[in-house]
């Protein structure tokens, strides 16, 4: 058989070539055993491991197989011992019938990597069959004026052994007139001849019946006989002759039924019954033939159908009889013509399914191919689509290997359709496809992929715990579990993140929650790495960042700086009667610890003693005057205003501002806005009062002295302060007033604003400007006695 690679776009095609098949040199040597058929199942053949020269288990290892044609199996190899056995026992006359030798072909495939080899078995026959006869007797009739030495042909008897187990020799009992002579054909097949050994005498003897034995050159020899009848007729001068004694004739297989395949004629001499002919089949033995033969006319015709794969070559005997009893002989060869009716036949030998991937030139399947014809009826094209990366090569006889053309990606392609097309080169060409389904098995060689390389997590503070804030999602093109990924989170690097009591993750899923309550004051924002790890062997995993923001809820109010709204003394700002609209009376500063638009703080003029007399701008804070000032207005103000953050809801703060109306800031003094009392504390006061009234009655006397003592120091003491351009000592509240020239006032003014100590109103003391003259000095001396005519003091 001839093998060659033709490629065509389509396809690549591959034609056996019986060049090549002499070139295999250790694969194609033959192993040869020989062993008698009928021999029991369980037979050791050999021991093919040894006789390979593998070592033991090698045989194992490489996932050994024994193939023969048709798929049965008729032996079985022991891969662990290398041991051959007989699996069922083998009848020589089943497997090749009259073929000789009797050769049984099987191939040892080996793996990793492939290998052939071929091993022959010839099954030696055994004489276990007897020769047969195609009838039980024969009839001869024979003139009886034949004379001694004349030839009478017999059938031959059958039998199913071949060579010296085969008919050797035919025997005929002992009588006074035949003996038999044994005969050999071209095939070496044996038939008899009756020959007359003395003139027969028909009123003596019309008929006679001998014994006719077949043997077999077996040991010990078999036998099989027949009775041949022999009737004596009276004289027929002449036997019928055929034309031709060899008739060759060449018919197609696949001739219609019927058909006629040649027409046969013989002659006969005599007249009336004695030249009449009747022809018949002289069969030589017991196999059917397909043919019949028209016992008038000599036409032979097909009668059963033909194979040429069967048997090729028929030799038909035919006997032309006349009415007297003679008869004549012919041979008719029939040689049956192969025509292309057989389609190639593929048979899988081995398959592996499905395949890693990234595997280089993997071995798919190991398949042959063959076809019954002959010629370029039974030549074969075999070949795959050209658009896989699969390759045919051939490899041992009519044996190929698919193999893949490179490693292959599970990712980019997990199955593949691989049909196997094997043409012949008759004609017509005839066809056999075989598909085979590839899959490709998934390595892990693909780390799971983040949808995004960071993510960014917004969250509410406040936020309930165990708070789903998002999903991180990772995807693996791999399958199976090396596809099942498990998410986690990495260890960070900063130290002053606890991330185990901000974070947990579903590992299945990768949802993310937050453990407790995130404060945006406390923790604006925060990263991590994430994890994705599949679990494929050895796991592969990738790495995401993500950040959270936290997002600020508007849960503070706004806090007021100035003025301070928990101080035990209000503060009081004080306005000059002759300030102009617009005069900065205060500006009031407040934060809020929120951020954004939550952090937006506008203020608000809620309450005022006099309404219109001020404005709050809304942005700053600042307090100023919206008109002039009069002489009805009030000398006390009290300011109610709202500090309002932006949030949604919004937060609040209030503020009071007390104002005092001033002439100038060059009055003496002035009252500070009386401070509510607690009640409680007046009651108290009341009976300090009373308690103090009547301790004064008695000590009215002395009391007038010390005052008159101490009006006297005082006198020296301020005397000798404005000597020295110094102020009198007095106590100042928590702030300096300094009114300077950015204000409505023209001119910068320093004042001292003074308490007196233990005071139940806490009156004012305001100074006029110091300057260092004299108008000054004498003005400190009426300032001295205005001090002393207004001071009153309370118990």
């Amino acid at each position: 058989m001839e093998t060659a690679m033709a490629k065509t776009p389509a396809k690549r095609q591959v034609i056996f070539l019986t060049m090549l098949l002499l070139l295999w040199e250790a694969d194609s040597e033959a192993i040869r055993y020989s062993m008698p058929e009928e021999t029991e199942s369980g037979y050791l053949v050999a021991n093919l491991a040894k006789d390979l020269g593998l070592r033991v288990g090698e045989l194992a290892t490489r996932g050994a197989q024994i193939h023969s044609k048709g798929n049965k199996e008729l032996l079985q190899l022991d891969a662990e011992t290398g041991n051959l056995f007989l699996k069922e026992k083998l009848d020589r006359e089943v497997l090749c019938g009259v073929t000789d030798p009797c050769v049984l072909h099987f191939q040892l495939i080996l793996e990793n990597p492939v290998q052939f080899f071929q091993t022959d078995l010839q099954i030696t026959d055994i004489n276990d069959h007897s020769p047969e006869f195609p009838h039980r007797e024969m009839l001869l009739k024979i003139q009886e004026i034949a004379q001694p030495g004349t030839v009478f042909p017999l059938k031959a008897a059958q039998d199913s052994d071949i060579g010296n187990n085969a008919v050797q020799n035919y025997t005929v009992n002992p009588n006074l007139h035949f003996h038999v002579v044994t005969q050999s054909r071209a095939d070496g097949s044996k038939y008899p001849e009756l020959v007359l050994d003395r003139a027969l005498d028909r009123e003596e003897q019309p008929e006679l019946t001998l014994t006719l034995t077949a043997l077999d050159g077996g040991s010990p020899p078999r036998s099989g006989t027949t009775a041949v009848r022999i009737e004596v007729v009276d004289i027929n001068d002449n036997a019928p002759q055929f034309v031709q004694s060899l008739y060759e004739v060449q018919i197609p297989e696949n001739s219609p039924l019927n058909a006629l395949i040649v027409t046969v004629s013989a002659r006969d001499l005599d007249a009336g019954m004695n030249g009449n002919v009747a022809y018949s089949l002289f069969q030589g033995g017991g196999v059917s033939q397909p043919f019949a033969i028209d016992e008038i006319t000599g036409e032979i015709r097909l009668s059963d159908e033909l194979d040429f794969e069967v048997n090729n070559h028929y030799s038909i005997e035919i006997a032309a009889m006349d009415g007297g009893g003679l008869s004549g002989k012919c041979t008719v060869s029939v040689q049956v013509l192969d025509v292309n009716d057989n389609a190639p036949e593929l048979t899988i030998r081995k398959l592996t399914i499905p395949i890693p991937e990234n595997s280089p030139e993997t071995v798919v399947a190991v398949f042959s191919v063959s076809d019954s014809d002959s010629g370029d009826n039974g030549r074969m094209v075999c070949a795959i689509p050209n658009d896989l990366p699969f390759l045919l090569k051939p490899t041992f006889k009519n044996y190929y290997t698919l193999v893949a053309e490179g490693p292959l990606d599970r990712e980019s392609r997990a199955e593949y359709n691989i049909t196997i097309t094997v043409t012949d080169v008759g004609t017509p060409r005839l066809t056999t496809q075989h598909t085979i389904t590839v899959q490709v098995s998934d390595v892990n060689d693909n780390a799971p992929a983040f949808t995004q390389t960071s993510y960014i997590l917004f969250v509410q503070e406040n936020n309930s715990p165990a708070l789903h804030i998002g999903t991180i999602s990772a995807t693996d093109s791999d399958s199976g579990s090396n596809a099942h990924i498990t998410y986690s989170l990495l260890p960070t690097q900063d130290p002053q993140l606890a991330l185990d009591s901000l974070i947990s993750i579903n590992a299945d899923s990768g949802q993310l929650f937050a453990l407790r309550a995130l404060d945006y004051e406390d923790l604006q924002t925060f990263e991590f790495q994430v994890g994705a790890t599949d679990q494929g062997s050895p796991a592969l995993s990738s790495q995401a960042l993500v950040r959270v923001l936290v997002l600020d809820a508007n849960d503070n109010a706004p806090f007021v700086l100035y003025p301070l709204q928990n101080a035990s003394v209000p503060c009081t700002e004080l306005l000059p009667r002759a300030a102009e609209p617009g005069y900065l009376v205060t500006k009031v500063v407040a934060v809020d610890h929120d951020s954004g638009q939550n952090a937006w703080l506008s203020f608000q003029l809620l309450k005022a003693t006099e309404p219109g007399l001020f404005s709050v701008w809304a942005h700053n804070g600042e307090v100023r005057t919206s008109r002039l000032l009069s002489e009805r207005d009030a000398p006390k103000h009290r300011l109610l205003l709202l500090v309002k953050d932006n949030g949604d809801p919004p937060r609040s703060a209030s503020v009071t501002l007390h104002v005092l109306l001033v002439d100038g800031f060059s009055q003496s003094y002035l009252p500070l806005p009386e401070v509510a009392r607690d009640p409680a504390q007046d009651e108290d006061l009341l009976t300090l009062y009373l308690v103090i009234a009547l301790a004064s009655v008695s000590s009215l006397f002395l009391l007038s002295v010390l005052l008159f003592v101490g009006v006297r120091l005082c006198r020296r003491a301020r005397a000798a302060s404005l000597g020295n351009f110094s102020l009198p000592e007095a106590h100042f509240p928590g702030h300096l007033i300094d009114v300077s020239g950015a204000g409505t006032l023209s001119q910068s003014y320093q004042y001292e604003v003074c308490l007196k100590g233990g005071t139940g109103t806490n009156e004012f003391k305001f100074v006029k400007p110091l300057f260092p003259n004299v108008e000054t000095q004498a003005a400190a001396e009426e300032n001295e006695n205005a001090v002393v005519r207004n001071s009153f003091v309370f118990y």
